[in-house]
């Protein structure tokens, strides 16, 4: 054999040798239970993010999850916080007879202003609620279940207060951060809690966790900057603990829960994002609010970072979604109103004659993408959310999906993901084969929730119906052609609204009331806590 030959003979061994440990380093990752992060922001409209047409807030790292994965366009989740996250973790919609059992807020505000004990605090809680059903399957649990080290950080649980028995209840073999929804407003804890145990943070003084107060007022801005008593914030104290779990079990499948804070207000933020320092569009309460919005999207970056480092990126579902619609926490005299109302009329929203839409409460982030309604309506604003996966082993770049899917629909994919075998009560369907790019579409026919105002029901093929009970108002939109729910076509198509009205009732088990969610803040009520 001469030299050239040679070198060529070579060449060809290297290089099948090299293409077969890469198929098979490949095959292997594939082979493999994928890790699994779970983002879950708080209050952010889908018109905050770049990829959805935001003009002022640059989200590059939301956007490649967008654009390196699956985006879906008709994701729902419920209007509110609480009913949200109990719907996620339970896989049960919120308009059963049995209602979820949601918990008054400010629960552990009274280890500081009540001089209760923990213990003191939990034990009213758990003795207030229904003892869990043996047979009932939470998010955390399915991971656990199946072989997955699991841990929830931030803001905890659905709310507004949870306990150390409910957290190891729903599957969580770690947490750290906020029990109670309502402390969670601040960013500047005294305290938080990691596995059952209460830790202090040193620096931070203040019982209510540093909220202040808003609309915008001179006052509320002087509150607000005044650091004292504030040295650590809370999105900082997650990151380090989310980045440390990562790190720590980056040798077995892992499931971490990322319920955030950001970017629920009351606004609070250590200091202004380059971005937006000179920016003229904003006022300074706006320019802070768009720093924590650039936060969140700055945290999806390092936990991107964090996999690659590691080599887990390619083996590792990055999931991103939010709990509701968008919420206006920068509300200032002569910008936008809060209560919501016309900037230039003065006139209050009442979803129904007059609805909220972002030019005409002056909303310069339009946060909830044209659409109508905010966070709390039944309208689009408050219910369609944001919906992404990453999965480079498994899920095609650039994919863009049109099924019908709710925030109910995740314990029964990530049950499919994971193998979790056992039987369950869901209102959830797996949506996994969509992810694959497998799908039959076998997904819901309608997905529902129930609201403040009352129930409302979204077909596969876009027809809504909508309800506002104490004003006995059914309405109907087509929202392929109507995004903005401008047109009731109620008049036009009676038979269509009837046949909805029917689909909304059964799926309401007979009364529209059902998960109504009253203005007082809680389903259900705790026994007020005696003072000592």
């Amino acid at each position: 054999m001469n030299r050239i030959s040679f070198l060529i003979a070579l060449s060809s061994f290297v290089l099948f040798f090299s293409c077969k440990s890469n198929t098979d380093k490949t095959n292997d990752v594939v082979d493999q239970k994928p890790n699994i992060i779970l983002i879950y922001a708080d209050d952010l409209g889908i018109g905050l993010l770049g990829h959805e047409g935001q003009q002022i807030i640059k989200t590059p790292h939301i956007d490649a999850l967008a654009s390196e994965g699956i985006r879906f366009q008709n994701a729902y989740s419920n209007m509110l916080c609480a009913p949200a996250r109990a719907s996620l973790i339970t896989g049960i919609t919120d308009c059963h007879t049995q209602k979820f059992e949601i918990t008054p807020g400010a629960m552990y505000k009274k280890i500081s202003t009540h001089n209760l004990t923990q213990t003191e605090v939990e034990n009213n809680i758990n003795q207030a609620l229904r003892p869990i059903p043996k047979n009932q399957v939470f998010l955390g649990q399915v991971a656990q279940e199946a072989g997955y080290k699991t841990a929830e950080i931030g803001k905890l649980e659905w709310g507004f207060s949870a306990t150390d028995q409910q957290m190891k209840r729903h599957g969580w073999d770690y947490y750290y951060g906020y029990l109670d929804h309502v402390r969670a407003h601040g960013f500047y804890p005294p305290f938080v809690f990691e596995n059952g145990k209460k830790v202090n943070i040193k620096g931070n003084t203040l019982a209510n966790a540093g909220k202040s107060g808003e609309p915008e007022t001179p006052e509320n801005l002087t509150e607000r900057h005044d650091i004292k008593g504030k040295v650590h914030y809370s999105q900082d104290l997650f990151m380090n603990r989310a980045l440390n779990f990562i790190e720590t079990n980056r040798d077995n499948p892992f499931f971490l829960y990322f319920p955030t804070q950001l970017p629920h207000g009351p606004v609070a933020i250590p200091k202004v994002h380059p971005d937006f320092v000179n920016d003229d569009r904003l006022t300074p309460i706006e320019k802070e609010y768009a720093s924590m919005v650039k936060m969140l999207d700055d945290n999806v970056g390092q936990l991107m970072q964090k996999l690659k480092e590691l080599e887990l990126d390619e083996n590792t579902i990055v999931l991103f979604t939010a709990d509701n619609g968008h919420e206006i926490y920068y509300a200032q005299e002569g910008r936008v109103l809060k209560p919501y109302a016309n900037i230039e009329t003065g006139q209050r929203f009442d979803d129904v004659e007059r609805k909220y839409y972002s030019n005409l409460a002056g909303d310069v982030f339009d946060g909830n993408g044209g659409q109508a309604g905010m966070k709390r309506s039944n309208l689009q604003g408050g219910i369609r959310v944001p919906l992404i996966f990453r999965w480079p082993a498994k899920i095609q770049p650039g994919k863009t999906s049109k099924r019908l899917v709710a925030n109910y629909d995740l314990v029964a994919t990530l049950a499919e993901v994971t193998g979790f075998n056992k039987p369950f009560r869901t209102d959830g369907i797996s949506y996994y084969d969509e992810l694959l790019g497998t799908s039959t579409d076998n997904g819901h026919e309608s997905v529902v929730y129930s609201s403040y105002t009352g129930p409302t029901l979204v077909t596969k093929e876009g027809w809504k119906i909508r309800t506002d009970l104490k004003k006995e108002v059914f309405e109907l939109f087509f929202l392929p052609e109507d995004y903005k729910e401008e047109k009731d076509l109620s008049n036009e198509h009676p038979d269509k609204l009837e046949a909805l009205k029917k689909e909304l009732l059964k799926a309401c088990e007979g009364d529209l009331k059902n998960g109504f969610f009253s203005n007082e803040g809680s389903i259900m009520k705790v026994p007020s806590v005696a003072k000592k």
